[in-house]
């Protein structure tokens, strides 16, 4: 990862983001990729947060459309991910933990204020932000997520989340993602899931590819410590969504957020806009033109 200071980037890539290495506070180096917004009109900046297996590398895509429209973005490898370091102590891979490192990313970058986009593990950790950070959420996009799971994704998850596979061929690395995913992803062809490949696993040595990622960051989903649902998520959900504008995007395949989810959501917020992304479950890209459409719309009554 960059050996840079804290909150200093290096050069900007081919790929229009500039690296960020900061420290968090229990001194974990961490890592975080910044794409400057378009030039015009200030508005307030984006963080994108990923989900439990992924990285910042999910929104290699996504964070240049949304900086076209103006914002800069933030995408954020949590901690245990990608360019982050690994935490020796398991039990920090918790929501409150990696709520904390991004409030320690927007105080060294000095912002005050963003609007967040969360990707199932991502937009729980925006909800748990919301309980005693909700100053720092100008706005929230839920990414095939909420208060209340499906215990069918989750045992899914469970089910590969953490096992640390060990691939020898960029071929068998995208076999395995589509052996796992593409129940969520039925018209993805060889080149999805080779791009897929490229972004989950690294090659540690000639012919190993492992998955960027600390293994035991499945093991409290694994042992049962993340429920299905419960009294402080509903809560964290509604103090979001009844305080800040809020947008679910969810797959119409999801198995995390089923029908009955994302009724209870909309149920415990009527404000809360919604958008549905066909022929995709858990959890869509941010690529596909509904989701697209949804977020330019969201961004656009933002400032």
């Amino acid at each position: 990862m960059s050996t840079t200071p804290d909150h200093q980037h290096q050069a900007g890539s081919e790929c229009g983001f500039a690296d960020i290495a900061f420290t968090s506070a229990d001194g974990l180096r961490l890592y975080a990729r910044d794409y400057a917004g378009a030039s015009g009109f200030a508005r307030l900046p984006v963080i994108c947060i990923h989900g439990l297996t992924r990285n910042c590398t999910d929104f290699d895509e996504v964070a240049p459309f949304i900086a076209a429209l103006g914002r800069r973005v933030i995408a954020v490898d949590v901690r245990g991910r990608g360019h982050s370091s690994y935490d020796s102590d398991p039990s920090h891979y918790n929501l409150a933990v990696y709520g904390a490192d991004v409030v320690k990313l927007m105080g060294n970058l000095g912002i005050a204020r963003a609007v967040f986009i969360g990707t199932s593990m991502g937009g729980l950790i925006t909800m748990t932000l919301a309980l005693r950070h909700l100053d720092l959420i100008a706005a929230a996009v839920l990414n095939d997520v909420g208060p209340q799971l499906s215990p069918r994704g989750l045992a899914r998850i469970a089910g590969y989340a953490g096992k640390g596979e060990v691939q020898d061929s960029w071929a068998a690395a995208a076999a395995y993602l589509r052996d796992i995913n593409q129940v969520a992803f039925p018209d993805y062809g060889e080149a999805d899931w080779a791009k897929w490949a490229r972004r989950a696993f690294a090659e540690t040595a000639p012919g190993v590819l492992t998955m960027r990622y600390d293994a035991n960051i499945g093991l409290a989903l694994r042992s049962g410590a993340i429920k299905s649902s419960s009294m402080m998520a509903n809560f964290a959900f509604k103090r979001l969504a009844r305080r800040r504008p809020t947008l679910l995007i969810r797959g119409a395949l999801s198995d995390l957020i089923e029908d009955t989810q994302a009724a209870h959501m909309r149920a415990m917020a009527p404000a809360m806009g919604y958008a549905e992304v066909a022929r995709v479950g858990h959890a869509p890209m941010l690529t596909e033109p509904q989701a697209q459409v949804a977020l330019r719309e969201f961004l656009s009554k933002v400032e």
